[in-house]
């Protein structure tokens, strides 16, 4: 995988030299847009693990689990090119991927909880190309040496558990969000005037490993919540290869995520492709969510103004 990292790191790097990457490429099995890079990216990752000691390869491209070696004892459930809507805009953007023992079959093998990861992390193409990733004790973080295409190990990210006064959360989607996360949202918003007595800073960067990426640098809270438009019943993100594994990352890390209410790790998927909604960052910043959850009607209507038992 490190070699697919490095060659998608110099093919982003490139941009435009390669050629249209953002363009059109038809859609995948959930009816989303798919761009060149994420088919590109898709194969790249098939072609390198074919004949390694993976079995079974779920990816956000592929209609079901693929077989790449039936002697492999491992699963891979991998979004190959997380934030492909960015690619256009030289934003950071990358790879996530969870590591599962195989199962008897590839279904067996993924529609598990994702506490039966055995790795998990990132690839981010930025200014740097890192990866970031667990064995389940820890976090590590290596960097793309430019001059000598080797990984190298630095200092793990030890930000989650950073007092962080930064929140993530597309804002735009207000008016469909539901009353506590709505609420939530707008204690934030009082800033040092609310009930949570200090101002707050709204990041959003639409690129799910840029996000991760800055809250283990530096803390803060993501925020993709369910919501009431069509097809946002259930969250918008992958439970299995984007969900999942960075919850098992983050927790690892000494954070915490949740779909609002309940650890992502305990969700069992009952279909591939299956969403969820994801809240993660530092342990306190979650449970607080979860709380808003549990909070009478009255106290998470707009017109409340005290909610005190979340006061700073």
């Amino acid at each position: 995988m490190a070699d697919v990292f490095r060659k998608t790191a110099r093919l982003i790097a490139r941009g435009e030299i390669e050629g249209d990457l953002a363009k059109a490429a038809g859609t995948n099995t959930d009816g989303d847009a798919q761009k060149a890079l994420d088919v590109i990216a898709d194969e790249a990752f098939m072609a390198a693990l074919a004949g390694s000691d993976v079995r079974y390869y779920a990816s956000e491209e592929q209609d079901s689990v693929v077989e790449l070696n039936g002697q492999g004892g491992l699963g891979l459930a991998i979004d190959p090119l997380d934030g492909s809507s960015n690619i256009d805009t030289n934003v950071s953007i990358g790879a996530i991927f969870g590591i599962y023992p195989a199962g008897p079959d590839g279904d067996a093998t993924f529609l598990r909880p994702g506490r039966e990861l055995i790795a998990a992390g990132y690839a981010i193409y930025g200014p740097q190309c890192s990866v970031v990733l667990t064995v389940g004790d820890g976090i590590l973080k290596f960097v793309l040496d430019p001059e000598t295409q080797e990984f190298v190990q630095v200092a793990s990210p030890a930000g989650v558990g950073i007092d962080s006064a930064e929140y993530a959360i597309n804002a735009s989607n207000y008016r469909h969000w539901t009353k506590p996360v709505r609420a939530y949202v707008d204690d934030l918003v009082a800033g040092a005037e609310g009930p949570r007595g200090r101002n707050f800073n709204l990041r959003w960067v639409a690129s799910l490993v840029a996000e991760t990426h800055r809250i283990l640098t530096r803390g803060g809270i993501f925020l993709y919540p369910s919501d009431a438009r069509e097809g946002y019943a259930h969250g918008r993100l992958r439970l299995v290869y984007e969900c999942a594994p960075i919850a098992f990352l983050v927790e690892a890390a000494g954070g915490m995520a949740s779909n609002g209410s309940d650890p992502i790790l305990d969700i069992v998927p009952d279909e591939l492709h299956a969403r969820s909604p994801l809240v993660f960052g530092g342990v306190d910043k979650v449970m607080r969510v979860a709380g808003y959850h549990e909070l009478p009607d009255e106290e998470i209507s707009a017109l409340f103004g005290n909610r005190g038992l979340f006061r700073a």
